[in-house]
C-alpha cells in the first residue's frame, strides 16, 4: 500500500530551490522503502542502509559504497572526506538517504555534523536533498528532542510515516464486505507490510489461522519481536501488556494484578507509550468532569492488542491445537466483543470526513469519546463555540434498539451535554422505534454500517 501524502510532501520539498535536510521516520513495517522507491524515481539518488557495527565501520561501509558508485578511490577517513566525492549524474539535486540512521548518527562521531556541512554546500556545490530515515520511534524522537544535537535548527522537516486509516483498508480490499473491512482493521490495523500480506480472497478465519496462528504465518512472534525492538526486559512488558488486555486498565488494577510497584508500571506503560504500543486514553472534556473515568490505560496497537487478548494467555494451546480448532475455541466467541472498540474508531473516522466536506450541521474543532462511570458516548465532537455531535455504536448487538437511544440520553445528561445532532451507527439493523423516531426527528441520523 501506498503512502501518498509523504509522497507529495517529499515531491513539495524537492521540488524547492534550497537545499534540504529531512527526517523520515515511522514504525517498522510501515512500508518506508515502498515509498523511498517511489519518491526516488526518474530522480538522482544515493542511498545508504546503515549497519549495526562500529564507527570506525560504519564509515568504511559508507564511504566504500560512495567510492563504488561514483568511481572515486575508497579510504576516506572522514564523513566530510567521503561526501565530496558525490556528484549527479545530470546536474539535478542529489537526494541522499541513510536509512535505519539509529545505528549510524551517534554522538561518538561525525556524521550529522557532515551531512549539515552537505547540506551547507561546504562538500557538494549541486542542490542537495539529504534524507535520514529510521524505523526505531524511541530513538528518532529522543533525537529530534536531544538538546545536545541541536539538530532541530538544521532540519527542515520532520515527517512521521503514520499507519493507514480505515479508509484505505476499504480501498486496498475491495472484495470484502465492510463488516470483513472492520474485522480487519480490529487484528492488524493499519501497518503497510499486514496489509499487502492479508490475502483479501480468503476469510477471516483462514488469515487468521494462517498468518498469525501457525508457526510459519508471518505475524505468528510477530507482537513480541516488535517489543523486543525497543526494549528490554520483554517478561515485565509481556506481563502488564497481558494484564491490560485482560480488562486491569487502571494503575491500580495493574499494581494488584502484576504485583510491580506503581512506579515501575508507570516507567514500563511511560516506555511502551514511546513507540505508540499503549497510551492513556483521556476522555472528552465536558461539564460532567465528576462523573468521568480516569486514568484508563489501553493497548493502541490493533495486532498487539489482539495478540494479548486472544493469543497469550493460551499458549500451550496455540501449540497443541490445530490453528482452526484454536480459532474456534477462544477467538471466534469473542471476537465480536472485542471489535466493538474498532468499530467505535471507525464511526470516528466517518465522522471526521463528515466534517472535513462540511456535511455536518456544525464544523467540529475536536472529536473524541466520552468515558463515563455509569456509560460512554462512543463519538463525541464539538465546535469552537461548544456546539456537540454525539453518537453511539452498535457492532454485537443483533439489531440496535430504542433503549440505547434512551442510554446515549442518560449519558448526555451525565456528561452535561446537549447535541445538535444524534448519529446512531448500527452494524446491524435498527429496530422500528428508532426507524421511526428518526424520520419524525431529523436531529436523529441512522448509520448503517454500508453506508461506512
Amino acid at each position: 500500500m501506498t503512502h501518498t501524502n509523504e509522497v507529495k510532501k517529499l515531491d513539495a520539498i524537492y521540488q524547492s530551490a534550497e537545499n534540504n535536510l529531512v527526517v523520515l521516520y515511522g514504525r517498522l513495517g510501515c512500508g518506508k522503502e515502498a515509498l523511498l522507491d517511489e519518491f526516488t524515481t526518474g530522480k538522482s539518488y544515493f542511498y545508504y542502509r546503515s549497519r549495526q557495527c562500529s564507527d570506525a565501520k560504519q564509515l568504511k561501509y559508507l564511504d566504500d559504497q560512495i567510492s563504488s558508485t561514483y568511481n572515486k578511490a575508497e579510504g576516506s577517513t572522514s564523513y566530510e572526506a567521503s561526501f565530496k566525492k558525490f556528484s549527479s549524474k545530470d546536474g539535478s539535486k542529489l537526494i541522499v538517504i541513510i536509512d535505519e540512521a539509529q545505528y549510524a548518527i551517534k554522538k561518538t562521531n561525525d556524521l550529522f555534523s557532515s551531512l549539515i556541512s552537505l547540506k551547507n554546500k561546504k562538500l557538494y556545490p549541486g542542490k542537495v536533498m539529504i534524507v535520514v530515515v529510521s524505523s526505531s520511534l524511541v530513538w528518532t524522537n529522543n533525537w529530534l528532542n536531544d538538546p545536545a544535537f541541536a539538530s532541530k535548527s538544521y532540519i527542515d522537516e520532520a515527517i512521521k510515516m503514520e499507519n493507514h486509516s480505515f479508509l484505505d483498508v476499504v480501498r486496498a480490499f475491495p472484495s470484502y464486505s465492510v463488516a470483513q473491512c472492520v474485522s480487519t482493521y480490529g487484528i492488524i490495523g493499519g501497518v503497510s507490510d499486514y496489509l499487502d500480506r492479508w490475502n483479501a480472497k480468503k476469510s477471516i478465519k483462514a488469515n487468521v489461522c494462517e498468518n498469525i496462528l501457525s508457526p510459519t504465518g508471518f505475524l505468528y512472534t510477530e507482537a513480541e519481536d516488535y517489543i523486543a525492538s525497543e526494549l528490554r526486559e520483554l517478561s515485565c512488558y509481556d506481563t502488564i501488556l497481558g494484564s491490560i488486555a485482560a480488562g486491569n486498565e487502571k494503575l491500580n488494577d495493574l499494581f494488584e494484578d502484576t504485583g510491580y510497584s506503581r512506579a515501575k508500571i508507570s516507567v514500563y506503560i511511560k516506555n511502551l507509550a514511546a513507540f505508540d504500543v499503549v497510551d492513556k486514553v483521556v476522555s472528552f472534556e465536558t461539564g460532567g468532569w465528576d462523573n468521568t473515568k480516569k486514568g484508563i490505560y489501553r493497548i493502541v496497537d490493533p495486532y498487539i492488542n489482539f495478540w494479548f487478548t486472544f493469543v497469550y494467555p493460551h499458549l500451550s494451546e496455540l501449540i497443541s491445537f490445530t490453528p482452526e480448532r484454536f480459532y474456534d475455541t477462544f477467538i471466534a466467541p469473542n471476537l465480536d466483543k472485542y471489535l466493538q472498540n474498532y468499530f467505535v474508531d471507525v464511526c470516528r473516522e466517518y465522522l471526521h470526513l463528515l466534517n472535513m466536506v462540511g456535511q455536518l450541521p456544525i464544523k467540529l474543532t475536536k472529536i473524541g469519546t466520552w468515558l463515563g462511570k455509569e456509560g460512554t458516548i462512543d463519538v463525541i465532537g464539538q465546535s469552537d463555540n461548544r456546539e456537540n455531535v454525539v453518537g453511539i455504536c452498535n457492532w454485537t448487538e443483533k439489531s440496535m434498539g430504542y433503549e440505547s437511544y434512551e442510554k446515549l440520553l442518560e449519558s448526555m445528561k451525565q456528561a452535561r451535554i446537549t447535541a445538535n445532532t444524534i448519529f446512531l451507527f448500527s452494524a446491524t439493523r435498527f429496530d422500528s422505534k428508532l426507524t421511526q423516531l428518526s424520520k419524525e426527528n431529523k436531529s436523529i441520523v441512522l448509520v448503517d454500517m454500508t453506508e461506512l
